[in-house]
């Protein structure tokens, strides 16, 4: 009878153990508590609604634990501590507890989530690691705390970094340009999928403003797939694009949408500018060279003509020998290449060394700068003929005319007024015998 009453007592103190060690599975682990009202739904780095892409050395950045309250009770008094691998760390420092609580009680069949605030060593690579979560909270309508233990993965993603920059910053107007777009992404994780599309306009907040001037621009192109760009490199998409004359000296904001989804599997649409700066069109041309004489010197004269929209500055022209040529070479300041108007220059004719007349092959260079002081050059190659004008030439007969004219006229005159003396005489010879 004694022994019976010492077996009862027995199980009467052990009995509260024996229910606790009855929740657990074979081969669970006795430091987790299976009471069936809390599940384990999704770990990420981000908030509940906006999942982030994290880095080694980001600090601070929050790790959202998303929990499904799948008992029959609302439960309340939400705490968590997480355990996590090394290389991570509490963002209150390194060595302290990783605690997160929810203020709000969770409704049943509802879900809830316990955000952490954590720090990334450096040298934590980017790939998945296991962690585990205690859950203390509390039954409505229940004393007592009841706790559960979970273990998850979570995955440090890498981020991406979009980068767009125009190959040439620099486009023309009243021509066809070709352009060059590079997409670069210089984070951890790569770009999947990427595509790019060209935005008709762009507008401010209010929709009242536009934000661009692409409107009258051509572009023989509107959308480019560009694929997987991974971390640390870059991929480049090309078109075409004709400036009208009243954008010149304008920036051109050329608005791209890029969608591509991220390390986390979503789609992001992020809209870049890449501006352009658009030069006037110098057209400059060559033309009419040729040599004439200036008293005892001989020149060489030419035109130079802008077709362009925009003054051409500091321009300077340069006579190059050719072929053996031993003329001089001469460079001349002219200043100004204005829009359609001819610019006439000269430059005498100077031998290195002696002279040699005839046919000499030269190079006339017209260098100058545009309006962002960017310098141009525009070459005419011609053939000129020199005389040597110290030669004094043949005489010909039609050297003699002007003096053989001028006999001429000589001898009609002297014919002229002998008839007339003669005349007068024979007049006055007739009239004495008269009288």
């Amino acid at each position: 009878m004694k022994t019976l009453v010492y077996v009862m007592m027995s199980l009467i103190v052990l009995s509260p153990i024996l229910d606790a060690y009855a929740q657990l599975g074979k081969g669970d682990s006795p430091f987790e508590r299976n009471f069936g009202d809390v599940k384990f739904l999704d770990a990420y780095f981000g908030t509940l609604d906006n999942k982030i892409e994290v880095t080694p050395g980001d600090m601070n950045v929050p790790l959202t634990v998303v929990f499904a309250n799948v008992g029959s009770q609302d439960i309340t008094g939400i705490k968590g501590q997480l355990l996590m691998p090394m290389g991570f760390s509490s963002s209150d420092g390194k060595g302290a507890l990783i605690f997160a609580d929810s203020d709000s009680e969770a409704t049943a069949g509802k879900h809830f989530s316990l955000t952490f605030f954590i720090n990334l060593d450096k040298g934590v690579s980017v790939q998945q690691f296991p962690a585990t979560v205690k859950l203390d909270y509390t039954r409505l309508r229940e004393s007592g705390t009841r706790n559960s233990f979970f273990d998850f993965n979570f995955r440090v993603t890498g981020e991406s970094i979009l980068n767009l920059k125009a190959g040439n910053p620099f486009l023309t107007s009243l021509k066809t340009n070709d352009v060059t777009v590079e997409i670069t992404n210089t984070g951890t994780a790569p770009l999947s999928n990427v595509k790019v599309v060209l935005q008709n306009s762009q507008f401010q907040s209010d929709r009242s403003t536009t934000l661009t001037n692409i409107e009258n621009v051509v572009f023989d192109q509107n959308e480019w797939d560009i694929g997987t760009i991974d971390t640390k490199s870059s991929k480049k998409f090309s078109f075409s694009v004709y400036v009208p004359e009243n954008v010149r000296t304008e920036t051109l904001h050329t608005p791209l949408l890029v969608s591509y989804f991220n390390a986390h599997g979503d789609k992001i649409d992020d809209t870049r500018t890449v501006d352009f700066y658009i030069n006037g069109l110098i057209d400059a041309r060559i033309y009419d060279i040729k040599v004439i004489e200036l008293g005892d010197q001989q020149t060489i004269i030419g035109d130079i003509i802008n077709e362009g929209n925009i003054n051409a500055l500091f321009a300077f022209v340069t006579l190059e020998p050719l072929d053996g040529s031993n003329l001089k070479k001469v460079t001349q300041f002219i200043d100004e290449l204005e829009t359609d108007s001819p610019v006439p220059f000269n430059i005498p004719a100077e031998f290195d060394g002696e002279p040699k007349y005839g046919d000499h092959k030269i190079k006339i260079t017209v260098r100058y700068k545009d309006d962002l002081r960017q310098e141009h050059l525009v070459s005419e190659i011609a053939t000129v003929t020199l005389k040597d004008l110290t030669k004094k030439p043949e005489p010909t007969p039609m050297d003699f005319a002007p003096g053989i004219l001028g006999l001429v006229i000589v001898g009609i005159a002297g014919y002229i007024a002998y008839k007339k003396i003669k005349k007068r005489r024979q007049a006055q010879a007739e009239e004495s015998q008269t009288h």
